[in-house]
């Protein structure tokens, strides 16, 4: 074999690896995982922030659970590395397509101030304990660094819960509590500083019964911050420089405070009356309207009724405006996933192309009737076909008492007067009272905006035609000679319509070749005119001529030379 063989033979089959490398995978920063990531962070952040400035401005808290400090140092400590790890297995977005080549998604982190600030936020400052002891809690705050994640998780945890409205105010209310609670552990340090009991403002001196127990320290401490951030007042007047700045500071803390309380609540109660206003229609203005036009007390009940109705019942009756922002097709599948079970039970949509009902599903209207409400009358035109979605209808006589049937939910009415259907003997006039019994929710379905979509789907029209051909020869209300006729005429119809084209196009093709003709013959006409221009641009005027007699013999060979010169100088006969 030659040496050429050999290197291909090697190229063609290389060797398998002895073991393959199992790596961590890299994350979506949508997707589940990441965001419980980010929940679990919380504990470890929340840890630091609260724990590490209590056990810094409370003494005796630091001594007391020493062990149990440094276990849950260090615990945090592991989750902040692998926090780090996390975010280099992160990916991230370019041109809308998920990037998780490592390589890239490293290089694009450690050129972040995220980056900076994690590594930071683990520099081991512990190591000051072996001079200073393990009694300086201090030493890691730098910890602090790492509250952006906090921040992270508490925005992705709003986007994703189904109550966002109620969370912002839990999140308000765990602000509030982390701004008393440092506070109050300033407070607590700064009495220390000052001396314990020296005035009134400062804490009392611990050796009095009962102030000298951890517990009753911090929340004295909890309770004096909480009045002076609250402007509550009752609080003891400070007596030296320090404590009147603390004071000071703490007035200008809660005055930022309470503006953002109020701001952040407004915000809550602005956007929750946004949301019902989107979901339910606005009953003041109808409210309003009755009672300037003197709507009768009965009829102006059932109206109130009516929105009462929805608004107990969480019923909605503007689902397009609700969700006109989201692009088309994912407007088409979130309307799909709610509808297309209910339009499917429909006979006449049965078998039908999917896509057809997806672009079905999003012209559906829901719509509530009251109790005794006709949808429907006999007689009435029809132009749109119901779907029962909740509830029940009867078919009534004439005298709105007589019963004759009862549709409840998965039925449904109407939909041959939306198909023009021919030898349809009852046309496109309701044939039946149809009259809500209690609170009824329907789907409605137009023909115009059936006629749209049927533009778009011959075959599918053709099939439906078809369907509701065979339900008015079940009824008995086909006219099937009056149907053949009316085929007949439409084919005659077309076939006339047929003729005309083709003697349309005849004539265009004639008038095509005569205009071409006329073109043609203007073109001849015009050079003709500038050839007898050039001819006689030359001719001699009557005064020359009287000189060219005088002349002689000579002049009349001039005159002949310069007319052959002239006519030389002419454009070419086209002809």
């Amino acid at each position: 074999m030659s040496q050429d063989t050999k290197v291909k033979t090697t190229e063609s089959n290389p060797p398998a690896p002895s073991k393959a490398r199992k790596s961590l995978p890299v994350l979506d920063p949508s997707g589940d995982y990441y965001y419980w990531w980010l929940n679990t962070m919380v504990f470890p952040v929340m840890y630091n922030l609260i724990i590490l400035v209590c056990r810094a401005c409370f003494p005796n808290l630091q001594h007391s659970y020493l062990m149990a400090w440094l276990v849950l140092d260090y615990t945090s400590d592991l989750l902040y590395l692998l926090d780090i790890v996390v975010r280099f297995h992160t990916g991230f977005l370019e041109q809308g397509i998920l990037v998780v080549d490592k390589g890239r998604i490293s290089s694009r982190y450690v050129r972040t101030w995220s980056f900076l600030l994690d590594l930071a936020s683990l520099m081991p400052t512990d190591v000051v304990y072996l001079r200073l002891g393990p009694h300086t809690p201090t030493l890691r705050l730098n910890r602090f660094l790492r509250v952006p994640r906090l921040f992270e998780a508490f925005d992705r945890t709003e986007t994703l819960t189904a109550y966002p409205n109620a969370f912002r105010i839990a999140k308000l209310m765990l602000y509030i509590f982390v701004v008393i609670h440092w506070n109050s552990c300033l407070y607590f340090a700064l009495s220390r500083y000052l001396g314990f009991g020296r005035d009134v403002w400062v804490y009392p001196d611990p050796a009095q019964p009962g102030f000298e127990r951890l517990r009753r320290q911090y929340l004295y401490s909890f309770y004096f911050s909480t009045l002076i951030l609250t402007t509550v007042g009752d609080t003891p007047p400070p007596a030296r420089e320090e404590e009147y700045l603390f004071m000071a500071g703490d007035f200008l803390l809660a005055v930022m405070g309470f503006a953002t309380i109020m701001g952040s609540i407004s915000s809550v109660i602005y956007n929750m009356n946004t949301a019902d206003a989107a979901f339910y229609p606005d009953h003041a203005l109808v409210k309003k309207y009755m009672k300037l036009q003197h709507v009768n007390r009965k009829l102006e009940r059932r109206v109130i009724d009516w929105y009462q109705h929805l608004q107990i019942n969480k019923k909605m009756t503007n689902e397009v405006a609700i969700l006109q922002h989201l692009p088309e097709r994912l407007r088409a599948e979130v309307a799909v996933s709610v509808h297309l079970s209910t339009l499917s039970r429909v006979q006449i949509f049965q078998n039908c192309e999917a896509s057809l009902l997806e672009e079905l599903v999003l012209k559906l209207q829901p719509q509530t009737y009251s109790p005794g409400e006709y949808v429907c009358r006999k007689g009435d035109i029809g132009r749109e076909m119901y779907i029962i979605r909740e509830g029940q209808l009867a078919v009534v006589a004439d005298d709105g008492i007589t019963q004759y049937a009862v549709l409840g939910a998965g039925l449904y009415f109407g939909e041959i007067s939306i198909i023009n259907i021919k030898g349809n003997m009852s046309g496109n006039r309701r044939t039946a009272n149809i009259k809500s019994l209690g609170y009824s929710d329907l789907f409605c379905l137009s023909k115009e905006d059936l006629k749209e979509v049927l533009s778009e789907y011959p075959q599918a029209q053709t099939v439906m035609e078809e369907k509701g051909r065979e339900i008015l020869l079940k009824m008995n209300k086909l006219d099937v000679n009056a149907e053949a006729a009316e085929i007949t005429l439409q084919e005659a119809t077309e076939s006339r319509l047929r003729g005309l084209d083709q003697q349309l196009d005849d004539l265009q093709t004639k008038f095509a070749r005569l205009l071409a003709e006329l073109e043609s013959s203007a073109l001849k006409i015009a050079y003709r005119v500038e050839r007898l221009e050039w001819q006689t641009r030359e001719w001699p005027m009557p005064e020359d001529m009287a000189e060219a007699d005088d002349e002689g013999e000579p002049g009349e060979g001039t005159s002949k030379d310069e007319e052959g010169r002239a006519s030389q100088k002419g454009p070419p006969d086209l002809e």
